[in-house]
């Protein structure tokens, strides 16, 4: 700074300049837009600061009353001192709570750079105040109009007199004076109240309907009396033929000095619902985890064999999707949140084919070799950082093009900030407690209030995505009856008690969450720009994993036949049994146990598989705790002795079989007509269909055929026959830049500081020189004698400096050496020794002394 500058700051440029380091830091973390790309100095900071689009970007992340103080700031005089804004929000009886908040406000707008100056002369951010002040077509949440001077700014002078003699007032010698006039009896409370105390009742019900907004009425060519008494007064001005205002000077005495109606100090408390034991919801939790994983692999499996064709313009179709939900046993939107977190963890794609179709990747077989709680760590890491939405699906873009599940359009940048939020409010609650959900989307609407309306009437999206967050959250075990689990606290980094006896001392000595913030900043303080679950460490998945293991339910080896052609999973199957099971018999009920029926049809699978009788039998004797029942040992027999017994091969397709009389049976059948069979010889017939198609087709009339290759060995299908490329899971979309870390701060500021010097730094006064921001320009030989001068002395220099590419930019360096058509020099600006060619540098000053 120079020693002409007044210690007062004149702009944001100063006031920033004035910070330290610490603060520079703290504003580029907590408005990551700002030092993309970085800065060259303080002044293209500050201009930077104060664009639409990232002073926008700052008032979106405040919190509610300091929002409020920044909108009380905007109808306020520019400059105004810190008591005017006390009174702006406290009113003129005053309010404790206000009192108290309002200065955490105050610092953290002037630590988001929103506001500048001491708190005598307070600056709101030209941006942020044209944003926020109130105007007829974006009117102000305060409800207040515009001011005296700005209602008569296109009223006639002879009008303005007679308004302020009718008023009481003297007459004035031009209209500004008389405005001011005005201005001071509007806000003089002793006058104000006497000149109301003669308006006529109705008068006064006009002004109490106007007085908290919308400040604008409508009035006729000839106005009622009592209109007509607040017109002659100036009480009501007009803006327009048939419109009127209320000034906001008399709009704020009759209100008592407040801007806002209800100013909101206070956070509103996370409500306790319901307490639990801590291990009810973590026994709840873990149950849902399972189930949870279960779904995802019941999923997929149903795509094992290439799942449902991508639409041209990506995504599943509504008809795909209703199947998979049928298949799931769920709704539709549940059906959709789990095709989409399948894919937010990389266990589902595209294949990339020609018929391009969804199926498992090669990471689902990896992923199903991981034990149970590992499996789940990776779902709920993918499910925390995904920006892709599942609640969405179904619904329209800003084009009217519906969305669809695993579509384009899907991703919300807000999505993963929202979800851990919501969490870490349910983790300021003591442990087994669940909130009231009206509760924590009210907390969440206190802290980021700022947000456009929907055009369609819904709610704002960040409340619907705290709902589909507290939904998710159960659906996928991180929560249980409402209730944050343990494990749920560990996936967030937050210690949980190791024994019952710390949870019932927590639990004792922490109340529901309330007017503290419970991430540990005070209301109205400066919130650091949230990071989102990006930033959760592996270790804390894998802390979660250690705490969800004990709770989940051990493997089991045995299922209970039954005579009904029944098999009974008491629980979880181990993954071999589970996955022998589900090719020989379907799944009929899901629950506590899972119920198996045997049929024709899940046998011949098997035996399609590669199984024959005697394997099937053992499989049952082995794995059964029962004796296996007569009537499922003949449905095996008699399905395995016709099975393979008609042989389909490719002619298009072939049938053959040495039975003859089989093949004269089928061909008599009217049912087979649409197969367009004819005989080849007496033990072949040929069809035109391809081989799955007739296969299908002999199945469907109730035989059991074979596919053959074509040296006439029997194919054997396997389950997980069909898997896509490696595929890497999708990225999630960040909001704006990503937030820098400590060391791109350091080295930013150190940056900007050094090219604020550069651009500071003054100079000698030598003659004609460069004028203000241009570069130095001096002859070689000027350039060089300079250079080689300074080499000596060690004094450090300006340069003007034009690289390889013609940027041109101006360098405090202090010169080490000078040979060979180079110098060499410490630049200040980069804050290292760097190395230029002399016949890139366009000239030289010298710095003044001092």
């Amino acid at each position: 700074m120079s020693p002409e500058a007044s210690p007062v700051p004149r702009s944001l440029a100063e006031a920033l300049r004035a910070r330290d380091d610490a603060s520079l830091a703290a504003l580029l973390r907590d408005r990551p837009d700002l030092v993309a790309p970085v800065p060259t100095d303080l002044t293209q900071l500050a201009t930077r600061a104060g664009t639409r689009a990232s002073v926008l970007r700052a008032l979106e992340h405040l919190d509610r009353f300091a929002l409020q103080t920044a909108q009380a700031l905007a109808v306020a005089p520019d400059p105004a001192t810190y008591d005017l804004l006390h009174q702006l929000l406290a009113g003129d009886d005053g309010d404790p709570a206000v009192t108290e908040a309002l200065p955490g406000a105050v610092a953290a707008l002037r630590g988001q750079a929103l506001i500048w100056g001491d708190d005598d002369r307070l600056h709101l951010v030209r941006t942020a105040r044209e944003l926020l002040a109130p105007s007829a077509q974006h009117p102000s949440p305060t409800g207040l109009g515009p001011t005296v001077r700005e209602a008569t700014s296109g009223m006639s002078p002879g009008r303005v007199q007679q308004i302020v003699n009718t008023a009481g007032l003297p007459s004035t010698h031009d209209p500004v004076s008389a405005v001011t006039a005005l201005t001071g009896l509007f806000g003089d409370r002793k006058r104000m109240t006497a000149l109301l105390a003669g308006a006529p009742e109705a008068a006064r019900e006009v002004l109490t309907r106007l007085m908290w907004g919308p400040p604008y009425g409508q009035v006729t060519a000839e106005p009622a009396a009592h209109l007509r008494w607040l017109l002659d007064r100036g009480l009501l001005l007009p803006t327009a033929p048939g419109t009127v205002v209320l000034p906001r000077e008399v709009a704020l005495h009759l209100r008592g000095g407040r801007a806002h109606r209800v100013p909101e100090p206070v956070p509103p408390a996370v409500e306790p619902a319901v307490a639990q034991g801590r291990r009810i919801v973590d026994a709840t939790a873990a149950g849902q985890a399972y189930t949870a994983l279960a779904t995802v692999e019941d999923l997929l499996k149903s795509w094992d064999q290439g799942g449902p064709a991508v639409l041209r313009a990506g995504g599943l179709s509504v008809r795909d999707l209703k199947r998979s939900a049928v298949a799931l046993d769920v709704s539709e939107p549940l059906a959709a949140f789990w095709v989409e977190l399948a894919y937010a963890a990389g266990l589902l794609a595209s294949d990339g084919a020609a018929d391009e179709r969804y199926a498992p990747t090669p990471a689902y077989d990896t992923w199903l070799e991981r034990p149970v709680a590992e499996r789940w760590g990776r779902l709920a890491a993918a499910w925390l950082a995904a920006t892709r939405t599942a609640g969405l699906v179904g619904g329209r873009d800003i084009k009217d093009r519906a969305l669809s599940a695993l579509g384009p359009g899907l991703d919300r940048s807000a999505a993963p900030e929202v979800r851990l939020r919501v969490l870490t409010l349910l983790a300021g609650l003591p442990v087994g407690v669940a909130p009231v959900p009206e509760a924590v989307l009210n907390r969440l609407a206190w802290e980021r209030p700022l947000r456009a309306p929907q055009r369609d009437g819904t709610e704002d999206l960040r409340v619907r995505l705290a709902r589909w967050a507290l939904s998710e959250a159960e659906l996928l075990g991180v929560t249980g009856r409402g209730a944050l689990s343990s494990h749920g606290r560990a996936l967030l980094g937050i210690p949980v008690p190791e024994t019952e006896a710390e949870t019932e001392a927590e639990t004792a000595g922490a109340g529901p969450a309330s007017h503290a913030a419970v991430d540990g900043h005070a209301p109205g303080a400066a919130r650091p720009a949230p990071t989102g679950p990006l930033s959760h460490t592996g270790r804390a998945t894998a802390t979660a994993v250690g705490l969800l293991a004990p709770l989940l339910p051990e493997p089991l080896d045995h299922v209970l036949l039954q005579a009904d052609l029944t098999a009974v999973a008491p629980g979880p199957l181990l993954r071999p049994l589970a996955e022998t099971l589900g090719v020989l018999a379907d799944v009929e009920s899901k629950g506590g146990a899972t119920v198996y029926r045997f049929t024709p049809a899940s046998v011949r699978r098997a035996l399609d598989a590669g199984q024959t009788a005697a394997d099937l039998h053992a499989f049952l004797a082995r794995h059964s705790r029962t004796p296996v029942p007569q009537p499922l040992a003949y449905l095996i027999d008699d399905v395995a002795r016709r099975h393979g017994h008609l042989r389909v091969g490719v002619a298009s397709a072939y049938v053959r079989c040495d039975d003859d009389a089989v093949l004269n049976e089928i061909i008599a059948d009217k049912r087979a007509a649409a197969l367009r069979l004819r005989r080849l010889a007496p033990t072949v017939l040929a069809a035109p269909c391809d081989p799955a198609t007739l296969l299908e087709g002999l199945r469907a009339l109730g035989y059991a055929p074979a596919a053959e290759s074509a040296r006439g060995d029997v194919l054997i299908t396997r389950a997980d026959a069909r898997r896509t490329p490696p595929r890497t899971a999708p990225e999630p979309v960040p909001e704006g830049p990503p937030p820098a870390d400590g060391v791109l701060l350091t080295a930013a500021v150190r940056a900007i500081r050094a090219g604020d010097l550069a651009a500071t730094t003054p100079l000698k006064a030598a003659g004609p020189g460069p004028a203000g921001g241009d570069l130095p320009r001096t002859s070689p030989a000027d350039t060089l004698a300079t250079l080689q001068a300074a080499v000596m002395t060690g004094e450090a220099v300006w340069i003007g400096h034009v690289n390889a590419d013609g940027a041109a930019s101006q360098r405090v360096v202090a010169p080490i050496r000078v040979e060979g058509g180079f110098v060499t020099a410490y630049d200040h600006t980069a804050d290292e020794v760097r190395t230029y060619p002399l016949h890139r540098i366009t000239g030289v000053a010298e710095l003044a002394e001092d």
